[in-house]
C-alpha cells in the first residue's frame, strides 16, 4: 500500500524512538484516531491494545477533553510559571493533591515521566543538602524496574535486563537489588540497608507493577516493607506511578491498594488522557519544608520551559472530571475479568511461561520471543495494534474499551501465539 506524500517527504528526516531504523519495518502512517481505534492513512482501522503506551485511558478524542482544550486555547495556550501563574495549573495542583495520599501537599509540573522522576530524585537529594548533609546522594531501586530515559533515570533502571545496559560505566552509580518479595530477598534487603542506609536519599519503586521492565507484578505487602524500612532509616520513599496511576491497576493509584503513603509520587501518562504532554511530582510537606527558607540557594532550582502548560493542565483537569463522572474503576473490573477469560487459553500453551492480569493490564510472558518483527506483522494482519517487547506480549487498553474490541485483542493474541509458538 502506498503512503501519503507527507510520509514520503518527511520520513527521511525523522529519528524514531526505540528503533533500529536501518532494519525495522517502516512505521504506519496514521490519519486519525477515534475511541479505541487507530485509523491509518490507507484506510485500515486498528483496535489499539496499548492506548498509546497506556496514555489514552479515556479512549482517543474524548469530547469533554477536546472541548476543554479548545476553550483554553481561545484564552491562553501558555504562559511561563516564572513569576506568573494561571488558573488551570493551580486548580490541577489542588485537585491532584486532594486525590493523592494525605501526606502529599505540593505539586511540581514537568513535561514527561522521565523528568518527573528526575525531579523527585533532585528533591530527595536537595532535602539533605539544604540541611548540610552531603553524604545522602544515592538511590536504591530494584531489578526489573524502569523509570525513564534521561541520564539520571537510566541510572536507576535495571542495569542488566533493561534497555540502557549500553551506558553502563557512563551513568552515575546507584544501587539496584531484588525487591524483597520472599525470605531470601527480604534478608538481603535488610542487610543492604543496614550497610548503606546513610548513603541513600531515596528508595524508588513502581508500586504493584514494574511496567516497561517486563510487566512484573508484586504484592502490596512489598510496599509495606519498603515503607517500614524507609521510616526506620529516615529515607524518602518515592513511588513512580507513571504507569500504574489513574486506575490502571484497579485503584486510582496503586499505593491505595497497600494503604501505603509515599513521600513523593510521580504521575504522567494518563494524566491528560493521552492528549498533551504533562507529568507531575507531588511531595510531602516534610520535603517541601526543607526548601522553605530565607536562603535563595535552598529553592528547588528546576523549571521546564513549558512547566504547567495551560493547555495541558486544561486537558488534565478535564481528564480528572471524567474519572469523577464516569465509572472508570467499574470498567477496569470488567476489563480485568475479560482479560483473564480472553487470555486464559494461553495458560499451558507450549512456549508460554506465564499469564497474568492485574486491573487493566494483561500479560503473556513467553519462554522466548523468537522473531519479534514477524510477531508484530502477524498482529497487524489481525487488524490490531499490539506491540510486544522482550519476551512479553501485553495489553493495556483504554479503560473505556468495549467488550467486543477487547475480545478482538485477546483473540488475536491467542491465535497468533498458537501459530507463532509452533
Amino acid at each position: 500500500m502506498s503512503n501519503p506524500d507527507w510520509f514520503e517527504r518527511g520520513f527521511a528526516h525523522i529519528w524514531l524512538p526505540y528503533t533500529q531504523m536501518k532494519t525495522a519495518a517502516p512505521p504506519l502512517a496514521v490519519a486519525r484516531t477515534e475511541g479505541t481505534r487507530i485509523i491509518l492513512a490507507d484506510g485500515r482501522e486498528l483496535v489499539d491494545g496499548i492506548a498509546s503506551w497506556w496514555t489514552a485511558c479515556h479512549g482517543y478524542n474524548h469530547p469533554h477533553i477536546r472541548e476543554c482544550v479548545e476553550r483554553q486555547l481561545e484564552s491562553m495556550p501558555h504562559v511561563m510559571l516564572g513569576g506568573l501563574v494561571h488558573q488551570p495549573a493551580l486548580t490541577l495542583a489542588q485537585r491532584l493533591c486532594a486525590l493523592s495520599p494525605s501526606r502529599l501537599e505540593r505539586a511540581f509540573f514537568s513535561d514527561s515521566g522521565s523528568v518527573a522522576v528526575e525531579v523527585a530524585m533532585k528533591m530527595a537529594v536537595q532535602y539533605w543538602l539544604n540541611q548540610g548533609v552531603r553524604t545522602r546522594t544515592r538511590f536504591l531501586a530494584f531489578k526489573g524496574g524502569y523509570h525513564g530515559d534521561t541520564f539520571a533515570t537510566m541510572a536507576i533502571c535495571d542495569p542488566d535486563e533493561g534497555m540502557h545496559a549500553l551506558f553502563k560505566g557512563v551513568l552515575p552509580e546507584h544501587y539496584v537489588i531484588d525487591l524483597p518479595h520472599d525470605e531470601a530477598t527480604t534478608i538481603a534487603f535488610d542487610r543492604f540497608l543496614s550497610s548503606h542506609a546513610d548513603e541513600l536519599a531515596g528508595i524508588l519503586v513502581e508500586p504493584l507493577v514494574q511496567g516497561a521492565g517486563g510487566m512484573i507484578f508484586h504484592e502490596a505487602e512489598v510496599l509495606k516493607q519498603l515503607r517500614a524500612a524507609a521510616d526506620r532509616y529516615d529515607i524518602h520513599l518515592i513511588f513512580d506511578e507513571i504507569f500504574t496511576g489513574f486506575c490502571r491497576t484497579g485503584a486510582m493509584f496503586a499505593c491505595e491498594v497497600a494503604e501505603v503513603e509515599p513521600d513523593i509520587i510521580t504521575l504522567g501518562k494518563g494524566l491528560t488522557g493521552g492528549t498533551l504532554p504533562l507529568a507531575v511530582t507531588i511531595a510531602s510537606k516534610k520535603i517541601f519544608d526543607a526548601f522553605w527558607s530565607d536562603d535563595p540557594k535552598h529553592a528547588l532550582m528546576h523549571g521546564p520551559t513549558y512547566m504547567g502548560n495551560a493547555l495541558a493542565c486544561a486537558a488534565a483537569n478535564a481528564s480528572l472530571d471524567l474519572f469523577e463522572r464516569e465509572p472508570r474503576l467499574e470498567q477496569v473490573g470488567v476489563i480485568a475479568k475479560n482479560l483473564s477469560q480472553g487470555l486464559g487459553p494461553c495458560v499451558g500453551m507450549p512456549g508460554v511461561k506465564d499469564v497474568r492480569v492485574k486491573g487493566a493490564i494483561g500479560v503473556v510472558e513467553l519462554e522466548r520471543m523468537g522473531d519479534l518483527n514477524e510477531l508484530k506483522r502477524r498482529f497487524l494482519a489481525e487488524v490490531v495494534w499490539i506491540r510486544p517487547f522482550r519476551n512479553i506480549v501485553y495489553l493495556t487498553p483504554a479503560l473505556t474499551i468495549g467488550e467486543g474490541d477487547l475480545a478482538k485483542l485477546t483473540g488475536a493474541i491467542v491465535k497468533v501465539l498458537r501459530e507463532h509458538l509452533k
